[in-house]
């Protein structure tokens, strides 16, 4: 090879490599960019909510000793052979304060199978003040023939509960995935 074409080829290597140098820094903004865009489809269709802990803030920590609410909960099944309900029927507790609460459930059939938990509160408006931290419902629970399990539910009501609602009731349904079985993606 000659000078003038080893100059022509390190001039033609820079210019691909200036390109694959911007390809990937365009590819880096484009990902990082899907971020807060994937972050408010979730937000305004309401799947942040059922999928992950709420994020409770150090200014929503503090316990209220002065107010004391009744929280009542609930538990149905639609179409599942499961028995499912919680171990205490009420609390009574501060706004702020850590809660854990457990439910029962078991699979009464000689089948796997796999479901899902909805919550729902009364009235609508606490659904806001109420932050779960952990919680079953955030995933598809699979029992294998006769399971039981308990599963904990740990939450805190937000001290700025409207002063008028002295009880909340968490309520959750049971929901079967059909055709889901272990080792498969709910």
């Amino acid at each position: 090879m000659s000078a003038s074409a080893d100059l022509v080829t390190q001039a033609t290597n820079r210019v691909t490599l200036r390109k694959l140098v911007v390809s990937v820094v365009m590819m880096f903004g484009f990902g990082y960019a899907l971020v807060p865009f994937y972050a408010k489809i979730c937000e305004a269709t309401g799947i942040q909510n059922l999928l992950s802990p709420d994020k409770v803030t150090a200014a929503n920590t503090q316990v209220d000793t002065s107010r004391t609410v009744t929280i009542e909960f609930d538990a149905s099944i639609r179409q599942l052979p499961w028995d499912f309900k919680p171990e205490v029927v009420s609390i009574k507790a501060h706004p702020g304060e850590l809660v854990n609460v457990m439910y029962d459930i078991s699979n009464t059939t000689g089948r796997e199978m796999a479901g899902q938990a909805i919550p729902s509160y009364a009235p609508r408006v606490a659904a806001q003040y109420f932050h779960k931290l952990e919680c079953f419902c955030f995933a598809k629970q699979t029992l294998g023939p006769h399971e039981s399990r308990r599963m904990p539910v740990v939450f805190v009501v937000d001290p700025n509960l409207p002063a008028d609602v002295h009880t909340i009731t968490l309520s959750y349904t049971f929901f079967e995935i059909n055709g889901v079985t272990a080792g498969q993606k709910g």
